[in-house]
């Protein structure tokens, strides 16, 4: 059974499109590997500078990733920062790591050139080394990540193989994996956007914590077109096609089959609201349960610090025997 390592940043409020193309199939896969999920919120540092708001994003998030049906006995779901072997072998990876290597990191570029005479964290440029630590530390054989996230699981193999021709087999090595792809859910005021909380607007959002009047309401307002025929064809209707899929992602019914049922955009818009509240109510309902008992939501993160720790410290043990540091005492 391949041991599988997700991640995710807790720097906003987690959307019906962060669910059905994501979180659905972290759920389902839990089941099929020996899953790792981090809730990296040492990595939010290079973004958020509020004190107290990362803090308060975890537990919202820890309890969201339980409320939509992660089980903390069969994934290992765990707090990048209370795992304290995350920085200390960070920095065996930027002792490993060139600068060269750092500095061809097409993330690093883009960030500090949209911040070009703005205040550029230190930690935008070694992200890859925290990176590469994340997910060494849990010997992961697979990494599912998009292409944007795919250069920084080759510098992790990189760093990994040079470390282990350095020092001797230490590390395994991980190789990246395509996601099982989930819906493609856009944004409901630009539906040839991702959904996505660095829009303009939160009116094409529907966040899972949504209350059913908001939902109703930005479905009802979710752009479409002028010529009132319902059919998928994602480039000259990008609007219906949205909703077609966000429809058949959340009953499970076949685009083409919905797509046939309609003959007017607001039925259409209706159904697809009330099939979104379906799948929300009860993640949201169990969301509140655990935010309002953070003795429960603090055991269930136990159970995965625990597990996560164990290995960590194992990994970090072999690193220090490989490089040859004094024993502790």
């Amino acid at each position: 059974m391949p041991r599988v390592l997700s991640c995710i940043q807790p720097t906003g409020s987690v959307h019906l499109g962060n669910h059905l193309g994501a979180l659905i199939n972290w759920v389902a896969g839990q089941h099929e590997g020996d899953v790792y999920h981090g809730i990296v919120d040492l990595h939010a540092l290079t973004v958020v500078d509020t004190p107290g708001l990362i803090g308060d994003q975890t537990v919202e998030l820890a309890a969201m990733l339980f409320a939509v049906g992660l089980d903390p006995q069969v994934a290992t779901v765990f707090v990048q920062s209370h795992i304290h072997e995350h920085s200390e072998l960070s920095w065996i990876m930027e002792c490993t790591v060139s600068y060269g290597e750092l500095s061809r990191m097409t993330q690093f570029k883009d960030k500090s050139a949209k911040r070009e005479g703005e205040f550029i964290s230190a930690g935008i440029f070694t992200y890859p080394a925290l990176m590469a630590a994340d997910i060494l530390l849990y010997d992961a054989d697979e990494v599912p990540v998009g292409d944007d996230q795919r250069q920084h699981v080759e510098i992790t193999r990189d760093v990994a193989l040079r470390f282990n021709h350095r020092f001797g087999d230490t590390f395994v090595i991980p190789r990246a994996v395509h996601p099982k792809a989930g819906a493609r859910v856009m944004d409901l005021q630009d539906p040839t956007s991702k959904m996505s909380k660095s829009a303009a607007t939160d009116a094409g959002i529907v966040y899972m914590l949504d209350d059913n009047a908001t939902i109703e309401k930005k479905f009802k307002r979710a752009v479409t077109d002028n010529d009132g025929e319902v059919r998928y064809d994602r480039a000259a209707k990008p609007g219906v096609s949205n909703l077609l899929d966000i429809l058949s992602a959340c009953s499970g019914t076949p685009v083409d089959t919905l797509a046939a049922s309609y003959s007017q955009y607001g039925p259409l818009k209706k159904d697809t609201a009330e099939a979104v509240i379906s799948v929300v109510e009860p993640v949201r309902a169990r969301y509140g349960e655990l935010m309002a008992d953070r003795g429960e939501l603090t055991r269930l993160l136990r159970i995965g610090n625990d597990r996560a720790r164990a290995v960590a410290a194992a990994t970090l043990a072999r690193v220090h025997s490989a490089v040859g540091l004094l024993p502790r005492v």
